[in-house]
């Protein structure tokens, strides 16, 4: 029995199976993500999403949506579903019968008679999608008909019926080839068997995605469909459908299938799920190894894939060169690092994991140390956002439109444990003025950093302390001064964090970014765009945040809190075969039964988790 089960009494019910999102991956930046059904409910949604060197190597939405009709004694059925204004046509979900999704997807689809499976496979490391398409059953003659419905577009955009679409297509072997507009490639239909293709030439208006439209944007487009692909299928026969950037050789189609089909591994684990979830994540591109922040609209963000790309690889079969080449990428560019002011430093943290994998400092020093001192300095010297004050804790200057500024406490819990990691990987290496130059600093963090933030009324650190306040609100950016490698705090104080964190902040999907009894929080994430932001920032949960809230009751408790670790781990089980089947979502509402919202598959969410796993298997030897 496949570990991934769900209600097939329901797989015809558009509220549950519209809720469910496949995704699949090239490892290039490409994906196919759409639902359950196949009806695309996002902008995002799409069967072939491709980043476009031509166009700047953003992604685009090449082949939106497939409908497979069958046709027996003239009479066709099409399988196919799309959403349209106040209704949806046709509505071929209602003949699914079965879904799974453990090596790739597959869907089940009885039509009396007939019963019809559909399987989806991005090639990895390619730019080619295949479906393989099976008559299980059958007692007449069954023709199969394929209508491809064509976007060519931005996936942040939406397009529309227009007369620059170039509706010439090239043929090509068993298949015809199509460019609706310069500068995008062409993209090439192809089948492994014989058939026809029948031009018709049509735009079909007004798709709706209704994600879209509960997120207040922009939610219709019009899809062009050129014709469609028709050819005989006999029972038991399987045909291969082909979705790629250059014509391919039909003849190989089968046994491509089955080969990469053979190297996937199976989702027969909730952890084997989080693996293949993570490797996701990783993407090759022009020999770099890039980390993509969240399907399917996130793209790469060197704060937040410098957070989670220790739990990405962390279950990796070649663990220690995949991290080495992450963090190629991430540090190549100095100036990026400084996006944000805390950006630099959690890179110091991604370093301490990297270095206790590999547990070579000196090869770590000698690639980043030149790196790691220059970061330091600039925050010593100041930069625009941030200076150094004299009792060593870091002050982030006033930015428009920021919330928080002056001592943040997550900044100068970052920036000691940053010095500490530097000067220990310094020490007997290092021959400049380095270690002279900052040596008196942790002490000085140390000394102030507790009078500086500790708030006896609440038994925890403030959020933020400026000119004006010491903002007490309860928020897990304190989490971070209890868990980081070095920290500032003795022992008793992190047991009253952690505890004021489990009461106010602790749920069965991550940690809440504020206290319900605050009256800023928001504990649904819906509403417009800044609706959803201030819910973001003041209530949702985070399921990455349990790395650090476990870490630290581990480094209190030992093998001690093993069974609490589990119980909290094993709650997302549940989430599986829901939102983003198989992965994690970005984040949750803060208030039960904290239903998922944002990118359907977060990198820090199951980087985050896999980390906790990965802890409690540490401390649950015998």
């Amino acid at each position: 029995m496949a570990y991934l089960q769900f209600n097939k009494h329901e797989l015809g019910n558009l509220e549950y199976s519209l809720e469910r999102e496949i995704l699949a991956v090239n490892r290039a930046g490409g994906y196919v993500n759409t639902t359950l059904t196949c009806c695309n409910t996002r902008k995002y949604h799409g069967l072939f999403v491709l980043p476009i060197d031509e166009l700047g190597g953003e992604r685009h939405v090449l082949l939106s949506s497939l409908d497979e009709t069958l046709i027996q004694h003239d009479q066709a059925f099409n399988l196919g579903i799309h959403r349209y204004p106040g209704i949806y046509d046709p509505r071929g979900h209602k003949y699914i019968v079965d879904f799974e999704l453990n090596r790739i997807a597959s869907l089940t689809y009885r039509i009396g008679g007939m019963v019809f499976k559909k399987e989806l496979l991005f090639l990895h490391n390619k730019e080619q999608l295949l479906i393989r398409y099976t008559l299980l059953e059958a007692q007449s003659p069954t023709v199969l008909r394929l209508k491809p419905f064509l976007a060519f577009r931005n996936i942040h955009a939406l397009t529309h019926a227009n007369m620059a679409a170039d509706t010439f297509h090239k043929v090509v072997e068993k298949g015809v080839g199509y460019r609706l507009y310069g500068g995008f490639p062409r993209l090439y239909m192809q089948l492994n068997v014989q058939n026809q293709f029948v031009k018709v030439p049509d735009w079909y208006r007004n798709v709706e995605y209704l994600k879209e439209k509960e997120r207040g944007y922009d939610y219709r487009e019009d899809l062009f469909v050129p014709g469609y692909f028709e050819c005989p299928i006999r029972k038991g026969q399987s045909i291969v459908f082909s979705a790629a950037l250059t014509p391919v050789d039909p003849t190989r189609f089968t046994a491509t299938f089955r080969n990469q089909f053979d190297n996937r591994p199976e989702r027969d684990s909730f952890k084997e799920c989080l693996k293949i979830a993570a490797s996701q994540f990783l993407i090759e591109r022009e020999g770099k190894l890039f980390v993509m922040e969240g399907y399917p609209w996130l793209d790469t963000n060197v704060r937040n894939a410098a957070i989670a790309l220790p739990g990405l690889v962390c279950y990796a079969d070649d663990k220690e060169t995949i991290f080495k080449r992450g963090l190629e990428t991430l540090t190549e560019n100095e100036k990026s690092l400084f996006q944000t002011p805390d950006t630099p430093l959690w890179l110091f943290y991604t370093l301490q994991q990297y270095v206790a994998l590999t547990k070579d400092k000196d090869a770590l020093w000698k690639t980043y140390g030149s790196l790691l001192k220059s970061i330091l300095n600039q925050y010593k010297t100041g930069t625009d956002k941030v200076q150094l004050h004299p009792n060593g804790l870091l002050w982030v200057h006033d930015r428009q439109g920021a919330q928080r500024s002056g001592y943040l406490v997550e900044m100068c819990a970052l920036w000691y444990n940053a010095v500490c990691f530097a000067l220990e990987l310094a020490q007997g290496r290092d021959t400049s003025t380095f270690e002279a130059d900052f040596k008196h600093i942790p002490s000085l963090i140390k000394e102030n950093f507790l009078p500086t933030f500790w708030c006896q009324a609440r038994a925890h650190l403030a959020d933020f302390v400026n000119h004006k306040e010491q903002n007490i609100d309860t928020r897990s950016n304190q989490l971070f001064a209890c868990s980081l490698p070095f920290t500032p705090l003795a022992d008793e104080t992190i047991h009253k964090v952690l505890e004021a964190c489990r009461k106010e902040l602790l749920t069965t999907r991550g940690l809440r970014t504020l206290s319900p009894k605050n009256p800023l929080y928001k504990g649904k994430y819906e509403g417009t765009e800044e609706q959803r932001e201030k819910a973001f920032l003041n209530g949702s949960s985070g399921p990455w945040l349990l790395e650090h809230y476990l870490g630290a009751q581990f480094r209190l408790h030992g093998k001690g809190y093993v069974p609490v670790a589990k119980e909290i781990i094993q709650a997302f089980e549940e989430d599986m075969t829901e939102h983003g089947i198989g992965s994690l979502a970005e984040l949750y509402d803060g208030d039960p039964p904290h239903r998922p919202h944002g990118c359907p598959s977060g990198a820090r969410s199951v980087a985050g988790v896999l980390r906790s796993i990965k802890l409690i298997e540490t401390f649950d030897k015998p």
